[in-house]
């Protein structure tokens, strides 16, 4: 760990027993749980703690009281015996102590003790700059069969200026939410009667997905991508046979036939597209068979983890499989991280990677041989420092059928979020026994390539659009121009402003509505389109426009071809 970020651990950690110290002040007939950092900050789980948020700055103020008497964190060593004494009242402590293996370590401030790895700073009087920021349950565990416990959350930071301009990202956070703006802005809606976690799109937001299909497309088209097509249910023998019938077993939709015979609704593609793979003998010839699609998948999320559309229950992946000689695997690698810099450049979005790995202590989890693995997450990492590159290594974040890169997106507001990805598979041929003839004439195994540009574009457009706030570039805007006639009497006048930008293929809406410019250009400004063409007298008689932009720049006198042609030039740069 590098020192930055081991101190910015420590102090998170330790914050974390502040707050718990805080509680067991407050509240001594709490029950611990744990309380570890996070990237944003810290979080400690209690049982038995029945408060709302009114609290939160009551307990604040005695993490304060605590901090400010600078008590120091003393690090101390147990037997097992005698942390069992130690911890007699706290029944989570104990059922952790029991998996505990080798020295069983506490540490202590004030007279609050916990049992704990560490590490820890040096006294409380260093932790300065916090905030708690919400409430929230959590099950023990994170298994919804065990009870669900009170988890608070909180920041910390060396300066306050560093708090500062987080509570300030926090703040702008909330106004670019994307289910504020996705209702305000009409794109999508929910019913009770479809289901939770199940969007419905408006006309709008079937723009807006429609055009990023578009583009994912057209950079795949250029590299040879044939588009395929499959069901949305499978017999539940294609799953046993890819491994994901016992993987996914909590998350499938199954479905019984009449006849008796269980299917499930699929929770990913793979296994469908090896079978297309495997509809006919294949020589080194026909290779690589590259196939995409944008489809539908389903997976049994609980209901507390579904979260507006970045996490929902029926979720459009544009997914793509090639299928290829081992040794050709680097290169195909190569043309999908070029589609994947293309469209994320086109959004402003600064990509980072990391290389997700097995946990080589916990191999019963995934599918092949250590052997295998570690020859494909080589082949990654070499494809990696090709492209000298920020990268991290996530041990223990690849899938179960193989290594990933998975590339990391930063927005407006300098979040992180998980985007695209490229994972290696050679488990899956293998299970399906997908093959080919070689050069030689002998039978040779396929390697598979998963890759997903958006990954789930109800997820990506929910990056995006609290991304861009929901002024969307012009290219992307589901209403690129709004028309607003002064008077009634300008009404033919604007009718035909609208034919001419239709037939350019420009996204348009004509407010004719008997309301007051005013009122119809501040409308305009709400729907966050990009312009407004505001006709009057003045414009018809010279037979004009005059052009507002969403930020409130005006010109008059615009000539409407020229407008159409600078708005072309700025849709096909995708700027």
């Amino acid at each position: 760990m590098e020192k930055e970020q081991f101190k910015d651990y420590s102090l998170k950690h330790s914050t974390s027993h502040l707050l718990a110290s805080a509680i067991k002040s407050l509240y001594p007939m709490a029950r611990l749980a744990i309380g570890p950092p996070t990237h944003d900050g810290f979080y400690y789980d209690f049982d038995n703690l029945e408060i709302t948020d009114d609290d939160l700055k009551k307990i604040e103020k005695k993490m304060r009281q605590i901090s400010e008497s600078n008590h120091e964190f003393k690090y101390s060593e147990a037997s097992k015996e005698e942390a069992k004494k130690l911890l007699k009242d706290e029944p989570y402590k104990l059922e952790i102590l029991k998996n505990l293996k080798g020295k069983i370590t506490f540490y202590t401030h004030e007279k609050f003790t916990d049992l704990c790895e560490g590490p820890h700073i040096n006294s409380t009087k260093e932790i300065r700059h916090f905030k708690l920021t919400k409430l929230a349950g959590a099950y023990w565990r994170g298994d919804s069969k065990n009870k669900m416990l009170t988890r608070i959350y909180g920041v910390v930071f060396n300066t306050e200026k560093e708090l500062k301009e987080y509570l300030n990202r926090i703040e702008e956070a909330k106004k670019r939410d994307h289910k504020k703006l996705g209702k305000e802005l009409k794109l999508f809606t929910f019913s009770d009667l479809v289901g939770s976690g199940l969007p419905l799109w408006t006309p709008k937001g079937t723009i807006l997905r429609n055009l990023l299909d578009d583009f994912v497309w057209e950079l795949r088209k250029k590299n040879n991508y044939k588009k395929v097509f499959i069901p949305h249910i499978t017999k539940k023998e294609l799953y046993q046979t890819s491994g994901h019938w016992d993987k996914f077993k909590d998350e499938l939709f199954k479905i019984k036939t009449r006849e008796g015979h269980e299917f499930a609704m699929k929770p990913m593609n793979c296994p469908h597209h090896t079978q297309i793979f495997a509809s006919e003998q294949r020589s080194y010839r026909d290779l690589p068979q590259r196939y995409c699609e944008t489809t539908l998948v389903y997976r049994d999320e609980q209901s507390g983890e579904l979260q507006g559309i970045s996490r929902v229950r029926s979720i459009t992946q544009d997914d793509a499989h090639v299928f290829c000689q081992e040794g050709k695997v680097e290169q195909e690698i190569e043309i999908i991280w070029g589609i994947i810099n293309k469209f994320y450049s086109s959004f402003g979005f600064k990509l980072d990677v990391r290389l997700s790995t097995h946990d080589p202590d916990n191999f019963k989890a995934y599918l092949g041989t250590p052997e295998s693995w570690k020859k494909s997450e080589t082949q990654l990492l070499s494809v990696i420092k090709k492209h000298k590159v920020n990268y991290t290594v996530g041990e223990g974040e690849a899938t179960f059928y193989g290594p990933k890169i998975d590339f990391m997106a930063y927005d407006s507001l300098g979040r992180e979020w998980q985007v695209a990805t490229i994972q290696l598979d050679s488990n899956m041929p293998e299970r399906f026994k997908l093959n080919f003839t070689n050069e030689k004439g002998n039978i040779e195994q396929v390697v598979m390539i998963h890759a997903a540009i958006m990954g789930s574009i109800e997820r990506f457009l929910s990056i995006l659009i609290e991304h861009y706030a929901g002024k969307f570039p012009l290219w992307l805007n589901p209403v690129q121009i709004k028309i607003l006639p002064i008077t009634d009497k300008n009404n033919k006048y604007a009718e035909k402003i609208a034919k001419e930008l239709e037939k350019n293929n420009i996204r348009y809406e004509l407010d004719t509505k008997s309301n007051a410019i005013g009122k119809k250009i501040r409308e305009s400004q709400l729907e966050k389109v990009n312009y407004m063409l505001t006709l009057g007298s003045k414009e018809e008689d010279s037979n004009t426009i005059a052009v507002r932009t969403r930020e409130g720049k005006i010109t008059f006198g615009v000539k409407l071809d020229h407008f159409i042609n600078d708005l072309k030039k700025e849709i096909e740069s995708k700027k």
